[in-house]
């Protein structure tokens, strides 16, 4: 990233602008700075003058994106779905209209023992998505909704409410997943994860991917279907986001995945842009283009997430990190890398080594959120304090020379970011600390360090690394830099090249991790095994194989 690309600190007129661009300033932008201030000028839901569309005139199904739940707490679930008869095109098939959706939470999936039902307004201004907040349910409970709108009915969904707090719970299995850019392959993986018995799936990032689409859909190559002209560009406007996820979640084995199991989601870069720290962008655009591209992102993520009130959007600010409990088993701090970090050092890649990795006016992820974090773990109660997060946490040299290269997009380019956390850890008294992560498209298993330079240090807590879904298409089980990453890092205990993700059991006693591997995603229909097993026990860190 260029000077001339960083803005100073985010002003404040900037992210006025985000929020407020008005009519005046869009009749006088251009090019893509015009389509993304019309973009983000959009309407409070409901407050629009967008007359009601009677749903029993919709003549095509309008659930073509399928249902999602997401955010399990003690009482309540989150339910989404988005209307969407035509999903390729960009107003979904809808005209500007609102619709009322009718929805249904049961006990069985049958729909004979009703648990709540209710009605939900679908509204243009967020493009005809749902989200249902259902409250005052029992806690540690399994649920199944549908939606319906006219005389469609949306697939079920199934979905549960965590445990009470202060439950012991004896055992809790979650799967984690990320990266899964659809022109790279099949969501092969998706289809063996919606199958596996998980309570709750934790999606680390990368959900989409905003570089162009061809009509073959990339290494899918289809021969059986042509996808329209609009998909080949990059996403820049929020009508390019809208479009994307819905290319993405017309993908048969993502829905399943989704209907199967409640998401809990955090992003990375490409839901946005490539490598963008905070307010700085790839590339050298002016500052408040970058951040209307980014409201447009972040509202587009939103609306096509099951995700709860406290997140939506406020032009190019979202709150996502947020804190999630399983009992007294364990605590989950969901983390944002990406919105609020320092410019990366030196580079956005593989680079060497240089003080200002070390700077400890460098962050992460900005001080709030730190504090935030710090703060969770002195008042945590749980036995397992897991932190979903998208970028490789461990020290990680990409070479065998004196001074290796370190990823500088990595935590390892913020060293005394890291450090805090460490520390933090540390003093708050935190004995199972397990960092799930995503980013790299390999599976990883590392021993935490408390100096990773001494293999004889303490170690403070496990990393597991899910590969990713598609992203880098088939892979290898041993990449060629698999013995070079090994040896330069003795505290990696586990490395595959392969597509897939990671289940991982928590007990009161121990945490068992299953790497599951698929063989390839450019074709359908891969078969699914467990590279490897490993697990740490708890009181004990340190990984040793099942």
């Amino acid at each position: 990233m260029t000077p001339a690309a960083r803005p100073s600190q985010h002003a404040p007129e900037l992210r006025a602008a985000a929020r407020h661009i008005g009519r005046r300033r869009f009749l006088t932008a251009t090019g893509a700075a015009a389509a993304l201030a019309f973009a983000v000028n959009l309407p409070t839901a409901g407050t629009a003058a967008a007359a009601e569309l009677d749903a029993t005139r919709i003549t095509d199904d309008p659930f073509t994106l399928g249902v999602a739940s997401g955010d399990p707490l003690p009482g309540s679930v989150l339910l989404w779905t988005r209307l969407a008869p035509a999903p390729y095109q960009p107003d979904g098939g809808l005209p500007a209209g609102r619709v009322t959706v009718h929805w249904e939470l049961a006990h069985d999936e049958r729909f004979r023992r009703i648990a709540r039902r209710g009605t939900a307004t679908a509204h243009p201004e967020f493009h005809h998505t749902v989200h249902v907040e259902v409250d005052h349910l029992e806690a540690d409970r399994v649920f199944y909704y549908r939606f319906r709108a006219g005389r469609w009915t949306s697939p079920t969904g199934r979905t549960r409410t965590a445990p009470p707090p202060g439950a012991r719970v004896p055992a809790l299995t979650l799967a984690a997943v990320s990266c899964q850019a659809y022109h790279d392959g099949y969501f092969t993986p998706y289809a063996h994860l919606a199958a596996e018995d998980v309570d709750v799936v934790f999606h680390l990032g990368d959900y989409l991917y905003e570089y162009a689409v061809n009509s073959a859909g990339g290494a899918r190559n289809y021969t059986d279907r042509t996808l329209p002209a609009l998909f080949n560009r990059e996403t820049v406007t929020l009508e390019d986001y809208r479009l994307r996820y819905a290319l993405y979640k017309t993908d048969p084995d993502l829905r399943a995945a989704h209907a199967a199991h409640p998401f809990v989601v955090t992003w990375d870069d490409h839901e946005t842009e490539n490598n963008y720290a905070d307010g700085t962008p790839e590339n050298s655009v002016p500052p408040e283009e970058f951040l209307l591209r980014r409201a447009s992102a972040y509202r587009a993520y939103w609306e096509h997430q099951p995700l709860r009130r406290p997140q939506l959007p406020d032009g190019p600010d979202m709150r996502l990190y947020r804190r999630l409990h399983w009992g007294r088993l364990a605590q989950f701090d969901i983390l944002d890398t990406r919105q609020y970090r320092s410019d990366q050092a030196y580079g956005d890649g593989a680079q060497l080594p240089g003080p200002v990795i070390d700077d400890p006016a460098r962050t992460m992820t900005g001080a709030t959120q730190e504090r935030w974090l710090l703060d969770g773990w002195h008042s945590s109660r749980a036995r397992w304090n897991v932190v979903p997060q998208q970028v490789t946490f461990s020290q990680r040299k990409l070479d065998l020379n004196p001074v290796a290269k370190l990823s500088m997009d990595a935590w390892d380019g913020y060293r005394a970011s890291r450090r805090r956390i460490l520390d933090g850890a540390r003093a708050a008294g935190v004995d199972n600390l397990m960092v799930l992560t995503g980013d790299v498209h390999v599976a990883y298993a590392f021993d935490i360090k408390d100096d990773f330079d001494d293999p004889a240090s303490r170690t403070l807590g496990t990393e597991i690394v899910a590969t990713s879904i598609a992203s880098g298409k088939d892979g290898a089980e041993r990449p060629a830099n698999w013995n070079t990453y090994l040896t330069a890092n003795p505290h990696l205990r586990f490395y595959d090249g392969r597509r897939g993700y990671v289940t991982v059991t928590l007990e009161q006693r121990l945490a068992r991790a299953d790497f599951r591997a698929v063989p390839y995603v450019t074709r359908p229909g891969a078969p699914v095994t467990t590279a490897a097993s490993f697990v740490t026990e708890a009181g004990a860190p340190g990984l040793k194989p099942a």
